[in-house]
This record gives structure tokens, sequence and C-alpha cells, in this order.
């Protein structure tokens, strides 16, 4: 890490807190003419692991079981840093790099545990409350596995960081914080009588994860 290498993180503790807390990652890669591919998915850490979630008639899907090499990013902002100098604006924010190979869960084993820890990541209780793939759900759907073996944290917190020569100036200086805002559940119009909003949704919060 050149750019500030002293924000980067590269433990497992660090890295998976971020995986965790957020929502989706985006993944990259090069086809077989060169062009760069990228698509934002849904994906959950078990452990040193990293699982992404997918159709089998995804391009980028296909090309990454067939052994295509990849990066993993995923990046929350925690805020909007805001310098008396437009040179010395920023974000705080948390990120995170992976780079690796991933290998197709084919287990019907493991691939049902890894549809539970998909759905638990988004709201941990969902996946032990909603039914488990149909066998025509699972061939449709693909599961890919990336061993977290090398990767990047780098994060930044605090003020603004202005020239000394700046710091006179009439200009608002400070740190715009930034969050997920959760709604109140919306039932579905179909919903069977008595089916309550489930406690997880009723307390629901990304920074707990």
């Amino acid at each position: 890490m050149r750019r500030h290498p002293e924000r980067g993180r590269y433990d497992l503790e660090a890295v998976g807190q971020i995986l965790d807390e957020a929502l989706i990652v985006h993944v990259a890669w090069i086809d077989d003419g060169g062009s760069p591919r990228l698509i934002a998915t849904l994906h959950a850490r078990v452990g040193d692991t990293l699982y992404l979630h997918g159709s089998r008639a995804s391009q980028t899907m296909r090309a990454l079981r067939n052994g295509a090499e990849l990066c993993i990013a995923a990046t929350i902002v925690d805020g909007l840093v805001f310098a008396r100098a437009l040179f010395n604006h920023s974000m705080n924010y948390r990120s995170v790099i992976v780079y690796g190979r991933a290998r197709e869960v084919t287990d019907r084993r493991e691939f049902d545990q890894m549809a539970r820890a998909l759905a638990d990541h988004v709201a941990p209780g969902r996946g032990a409350e909603a039914r488990l793939p149909t066998e025509d759900e699972f061939r449709q759907t693909l599961i890919l596995a990336v061993p977290i073996v090398e990767a990047s944290a780098k994060i930044r917190v605090g003020p603004a960081v202005d020239d000394p020569a700046d710091l006179n100036l009439p200009v608002w200086a400070g740190v715009l914080p930034l969050g997920l805002a959760i709604g109140t559940p919306e039932p579905d119009a179909l919903l069977a009588d008595g089916t309550d909003v489930p406690p997880y949704l009723t307390d629901y919060r990304r920074s707990d994860r």
C-alpha cells in the first residue's frame, strides 16, 4: 500500500469486520479478450473464506468458476470530511481488497449452509427461517468460495488535515457523519394471516454485524 500506508491493515480481524458489515461487494476480472468486467453481488464471510452468490447464467460467475483471477472490493463510507481547501477534502471510510481465485461450491450440504450464511449476512436469523433452495433452484445458482489469503483493509478516520496557512480561512471545516438509514418493515400484501415481523428486522442494525 503506497498511498497513505499508515491507513493499511492486513489482519483477518480488520478485513473480516469490514466484509461482515458491507452489504455487497464488487467483483472484477479480465475476460479472455482482455477487457475488464465488474459486477456487484451478495457475499458472506465464514472464517477465512468469502462466499459469493450469483446465477449460473452470469458470464462473470462462469468465468470465476473456471479459474479466472479476481479482485473483490468492499467499501463503507462513514463520513464526508470538509476541509478549508478543496485539495484537502476527504472521506472517512473503511475498505477491503481481496485477490484470489474461486472454487465452486458443489457439495449440497455446504451449499445449503452457505445459502443460510448469505441470508444471515443481510439479516442474522433469516437463514434459519426461510426455506432452503429446491433442486431446481440449486441447479440455477452458483455459490463460489474465495480463500481470504491476499487481502488488505484501508481505513481513514478523523478530521480534516488542512495546511497551517489555511487554518484562519473563514471556511467551515469538519465531518458530516454518514450511515445506513433503516426504515420501517413493509409487509408483503400476500402475507399469511398472523405472520409477524421477525425480531431481527424490528431491531435491525448493520453496525452490530
